[in-house]
């Protein structure tokens, strides 16, 4: 059968293989965290965690944080190996992968007597990571549950927070349904380990059923990755996750620029329409992606490119070639156009884009 998420794959291996050499980028083996980061691992007053960094550190900083169960590699390469999206933000900032607790290539199991930390221990945690790099204010990414943990920190730690790009992100406490669902995948885990049906759950929490469609999908990068995660810290991290609070009446508060992206069949697709009703419209946009689960930045990382450009000039950070008048941010009091978002705009023709934009007139 048809595969988009092996055929995906099979692209993205093709392009590691001809960036080999390039002077561009120092490494492409996955096994050796790829593009040539540096990973560290450090000591903060709630635990170990580990920072991998790509680019020029005298570059504004971006920092990253993925969803449950991965991390930078399996949540982000999808993005960072499309070369426009890649050549954006590595020509703008330095890149700052944080993996949650565990979740870092190679990670020991935590001990049974570690205390579980909370989302706002997560966050924390992020703050004293800054501090270590000495970094000031930084531009966010993540994704679904890094989403929630990114967006607390910029609550938190306003002054810290140049702006979030937010991908099929949560704000709302968990319904009785999904608490009750988390609980049940927590004992799967401790039990039985990363088995079948928890990994058939963490597929359709990140893919569309298009993408998950097909008896090759167990031979994906994401599977294959999944196999190798300590279900104990899975199970941790997924603890924290079902204890967070419903932060939706903070967010009015928050006035740095945000940009949510979301999947039409992501399971979340409801929980980003709240999260930008409550923002304050002037600072927020949100891109739709038709036929697309969670992680848009693996099924349609090319569907966030021409969003992340009209984004980014809002801080001056990117300017097309060739414009005699530059347009203005999605998110700035005047707004570009629906057109410019629109899916021929961004190269797509099989799987559209439609966008929300909110505009104060």
């Amino acid at each position: 059968m048809h595969s988009p998420l092996r055929e995906r794959g099979e692209a993205q291996r093709e392009r590691k293989r001809k960036m080999v050499g390039s002077s561009d980028f120092v490494s492409v083996d996955m096994e050796t965290l790829s593009l040539g980061g540096k990973e560290f691992p450090i000591k903060t007053s709630l635990g170990c965690i580990s920072v991998s960094v790509y680019g020029d550190q005298d570059k504004p900083a971006l920092i990253t944080y993925p969803d449950l169960a991965l991390n930078h590699i399996s949540c982000f390469q999808g993005l960072f190996f499309c070369p426009e999206a890649c050549s954006l933000l590595l020509h703008n900032f330095c890149i700052y992968h944080i993996s949650p607790p565990g979740h870092e290539l190679g990670a020991a199991t935590s001990s049974p007597d570690d205390p579980v930390l909370t989302v706002d221990d997560l966050a924390d945690q992020i703050a004293e990571i800054l501090n270590y790099f000495g970094l000031g204010a930084v531009m966010c990414m993540g994704v679904t549950a890094g989403a929630y943990i990114l967006t607390l920190f910029a609550m938190k730690y306003r002054q810290r927070v140049l702006g979030l790009i937010l991908i099929s992100p949560l704000c709302q406490a968990p319904s009785w349904t999904e608490w009750l669902c988390n609980k049940v995948i927590c004992n799967l885990l401790y039990y039985y380990g990363m088995c079948g049906v928890v990994k058939e759950f963490l597929l359709k929490r990140y893919f569309s059923k298009e993408a998950r469609g097909s008896a090759q999908v167990p031979e994906s990068d994401i599977v294959q990755l999944l196999d190798e995660r300590q279900s104990l810290n899975v199970s941790r991290f997924l603890e924290a996750l079902n204890g967070r609070p419903d932060i939706s009446e903070g967010l009015r508060k928050l006035h740095c620029r945000s940009l949510i992206f979301v999947g039409e069949n992501s399971p979340f697709h409801s929980e980003a329409l709240h999260m930008t009703s409550k923002l304050d419209r002037r600072y927020s946009a949100l891109v739709e992606v038709q036929a697309c689960g969670s992680m848009v930045t693996e099924e349609q990382p090319r569907a966030m490119l021409i969003p992340m450009e009209y984004f980014l000039m809002g801080y001056g950070m990117y300017k097309p070639p060739k414009l005699s008048v530059s347009p203005r941010s999605p998110l700035s009091p005047l707004c570009i156009s629906a057109e410019l978002l629109s899916p021929e705009s961004m190269g797509l023709k099989l799987k559209p884009i439609k966008t929300r934009i909110h505009v104060d007139v």
